[in-house]
């Protein structure tokens, strides 16, 4: 394993000399911009000794009060309300785009154009056209670029792709996921741009969905064919800006899909914003020739494993692995094995990793999600959503 974890650690390792600050723009402060902002303030002395420092420049809202407090509790040097004036800043060099997801193509492709690096939230657009655009304009600019699919760098996501990579588990016959919330159920609570199509472009599909056939892509393999379904059950809700008014909420609340995977596997996927009981559920299973492996976001340290070969055979079955030895991904810069990581370290991996790939000039890829997988994300979200519609199912071609 330790050849695996050095791969892994790649990005932590020193840059000659001292590590080289980089100058961070951030579009967006709240949910995405708190967990960004953690981030890049734990890197340098977590992922020690660092690749970079990041040096919080400046941060953009068009609210300028909430902006200007953002700035004061995250501890950017400046703050913006026009993204075009922060992509002037010389002192940046990587945008990091936590906006919603209508301003995702403009502002990323703009500052591509300047010749920054460029980090963006997922979904990566709210359609593969618009994802497109984006790819063209990063690859023609030379820039790295990376999507916030952050569930690539859990330890245990990364262990179960190590295991796969390894041959141990054989031909893959299955991939089921779901992605499972409750929030949208109430229908009292007040619409928000999630709920809204012409700024989300999709609901579950690309709030959850788009991270499940991230994981799917990432440990199973490209799918090649797609049958779905979609529902959207509260079709109005409370204005935001005035409660006793209704407004459209023209998004879809769950999709389920069946896939053909390019090695002949099957896979289902499904996510719901109306399932009772589950917070924050994103869990999937995979069956193979050799045995089967079962991952729950909501128990992020555990992988569970099956080997069917293990024995003696009167006690074979499922086994929980607690992922937090020190030869496990990531494990050498954190605690003592026992001593849990959370959700948000996954981010502190992810940038971390992109950091790394500017400073040696390395490769995003296969580990980050670049823009490439943005798009081919964007390609099946926009399939599942023209299967829903025609009944029929639908060839996956990028």
């Amino acid at each position: 394993m330790s050849d695996e974890v050095g791969f892994i650690s790649m990005a932590g390792a020193k840059a000659e000399g001292e590590a080289p600050q980089i100058g961070i723009g951030m579009l967006g402060y709240a949910f995405m911009g708190k967990a960004h902002a953690n981030a890049f303030k734990k890197i340098p002395y977590i992922m020690y000794p660092p690749v970079a420092i990041p040096r919080l420049v400046a941060i953009c809202g068009r609210n300028e009060e909430a902006v200007s407090e953002a700035a004061r509790r995250y501890g950017y040097e400046k703050y913006y309300t026009d993204w075009r004036k922060m992509l002037e800043d010389p002192e940046i060099q990587v945008f990091d785009n936590g906006g919603p997801n209508d301003m995702h193509a403009e502002p990323c492709i703009a500052a591509a154009q300047a010749g920054k690096h460029v980090f963006s939230e997922k979904p990566l657009a709210r359609s593969a056209e618009e994802a497109r655009r984006m790819l063209d304009a990063v690859q023609q600019a030379g820039v790295k670029h990376q999507v916030a699919f952050n569930y690539r760098f859990v330890p245990a996501v990364v262990q179960a792709r190590k295991l796969i990579e390894s041959g141990a588990l054989g031909r893959i016959y299955h991939w089921r996921a779901v992605y499972l919330q409750e929030w949208g159920m109430d229908p009292k609570m007040p619409t928000s741009w999630r709920f809204q199509k012409p700024i989300a472009g999709s609901g579950a599909l690309g709030d959850l969905g788009a991270h499940i056939i991230d994981l799917a892509r990432f440990l199973v393999g490209e799918p090649t064919r797609v049958m779905g379904m979609t529902q959207n059950w509260l079709k109005e809700r409370p204005s935001g800006s005035d409660p006793s008014q209704m407004v459209p909420s023209d998004v879809d609340d769950a999709f389920v899909a069946l896939f053909d995977f390019e090695g002949g596997a099957l896979g289902t996927m499904e996510a719901s914003r109306f399932a009772q009981g589950h917070k924050n559920y994103n869990s999937f299973e995979i069956n193979a020739q050799n045995g089967s492996i079962r991952f729950n976001l909501e128990r992020l340290n555990e992988l569970e494993v099956f080997w069917a070969n293990e024995e003696p055979r009167e006690t074979r079955g499922f086994h929980t692995a607690l992922i937090s030895e020190g030869f496990h991904p990531y494990w050498s810069n954190w605690w003592p094995h026992g001593h849990m990581i959370g959700w948000e370290h996954s981010f502190i991996h992810e940038f971390n990793h992109f950091f790394g790939a500017i400073v040696h000039n390395t490769d995003v890829a296969p580990y980050g999600a670049t823009f490439v997988d943005g798009y081919r994300n964007a390609v099946i979200c926009d399939a599942i959503v023209a299967s829903a519609a025609s009944g029929r199912a639908v060839d996956i071609k990028y």
